[in-house]
């Protein structure tokens, strides 16, 4: 969230207001690297997915992106043959005004699904925020705020890995606060580095750092139609990494991505609480992401954690109902670091204690650990929710109308 997180070398952004949103907020924000770039994405498994999802799954990986143009405040979702029309018409005034091919900018939508979007104005708006691009943190800023929707604030973040032969960058934006799910999560996310990768190296870069970050955050459970991450890198550093620094790199997007992903997290709407759910000592990390997952969309474990109620059952059953195959009398589990539950055995507790600590802390922590019989072993995994509050409920029943 600093306003000094700083793009990498060679590419520039802009966010503007071009009328989309009837709040007058900024709608549209513009990405473009100064010379041809690797290009990678993971993209919504919904089958109902926006047109801009169809339009830029066709385009990566590529070598030759140059941008990615995303507009906030309608997702053009649900829009049928006009709205793929459409997202390809904002490629295509974007590709005109940057001097390269339609097929080399990428597109994003976000905001209330089934309206057409008002081409009129976003034909107006694209010129204009291609005059506003910058190589600013400011500019990236604007570029992150425009991408929002309900979001109470932008998210950024940056890494750099330094050598004898100068600094890679990667540098991150993102938007999400609501109708968020993993596989993957529901939200926009822009990866930014100039280091030189190949399209192979890029997308196995990003589908693991998106695994291990936006594929583990949910609010609600409800994965929407517009979810998309994607990778620019453009070698514009003109820094060579050895083996070790290329392995520093996909740690450096993983950690770039963890960190917007828990920002969104933070953000959700109407949210008090910030929770993470470590689940250790299965077989396999897929058995643990099932039942961290369980975890932190059970709607009962969230409102528990919104009355500071340390209902260590709530959390265990969701566990139980996850498919994996475990001996409950080999289970424990912490929360706040206090023991709650113990090899399958309610431990003793200061339960007004526990629930003191709960109200007056933001983070509270979740630690299940399976120790012997079945489906037990070395693997773990975190995910990241929120817990669930009257506001969450009114914003909700609220957005449309």
């Amino acid at each position: 969230m600093s306003s000094e997180i700083m793009l990498p070398a060679g590419f520039r952004a802009a966010g503007i207001c071009c009328g989309i949103k009837p709040s007058g907020r900024p709608d549209l924000a513009l990405f473009a690297s100064d010379t041809a770039a690797v290009a990678a994405g993971v993209f919504t498994t919904n089958r109902v997915c926006g047109a801009p999802v169809t339009i830029s799954r066709s385009r990566v990986p590529s070598r030759t992106a140059r941008a990615i143009i995303i507009n906030s405040g309608n997702s053009n979702a649900a829009t049928g043959t006009p709205g793929l029309a459409d997202a390809r018409a904002m490629t295509a005034e974007t590709a005109a005004l940057l001097g390269c091919d339609e097929h080399d900018v990428l597109v994003c939508s976000t905001g209330v699904i089934g309206v057409p979007l008002p081409m009129a104005r976003l034909r107006q708006g694209i010129p204009a925020a291609a005059d506003a691009l910058g190589a600013s943190s400011v500019h990236l800023q604007q570029a992150a705020t425009a991408m929002m929707t309900t979001d109470t604030f932008h998210k950024t973040a940056s890494r750099e890995i330094r050598n004898s032969a100068g600094i890679v960058r990667v540098s991150g934006a993102a938007k999400g606060a609501a109708m968020i799910a993993p596989n993957m999560a529901t939200m926009l996310g822009v990866i930014l580095t100039d280091a030189c990768l190949t399209p192979e190296e890029a997308d196995l870069m990003l589908r693991r750092g998106v695994d291990r970050s936006f594929n583990c955050v949910s609010v609600d459970g409800h994965m929407s139609t517009s979810d998309t991450v994607l990778l620019l890198a453009n070698g514009a550093s003109g820094v060579t990494l050895n083996e070790a620094e290329n392995a520093r790199l996909a740690e450096a997007i993983r950690e770039v991505c963890e960190e917007l992903a828990t920002s969104i997290i933070r953000d959700a709407e109407g949210a008090d609480h910030f929770i993470t759910v470590d689940v250790a000592g299965f077989e396999t990390r897929q058995q643990a992401e099932r039942i961290a997952r369980e975890i932190c969309e059970s709607a009962l474990v969230k409102t528990a954690v919104t009355g500071a109620d340390p209902n260590w059952g709530r959390i265990v059953s969701a566990a139980g109902y996850a498919g994996v195959d475990f001996e409950p009398e080999h289970l424990s589990l912490r929360i706040n670091g206090t023991e709650v539950y113990r090899s399958g055995t309610p431990a003793e507790f200061d339960a007004a204690d526990l629930s003191r600590r709960m109200r007056d802390n933001r983070d509270v922590h979740f630690e299940l650990t399976l120790a012997g019989g079945p489906c037990s072993g070395s693997q773990s995994a975190r995910f990241w929710t929120s817990d669930l509050t009257a506001e969450y409920v009114r914003l909700n029943s609220e957005y449309t109308t």
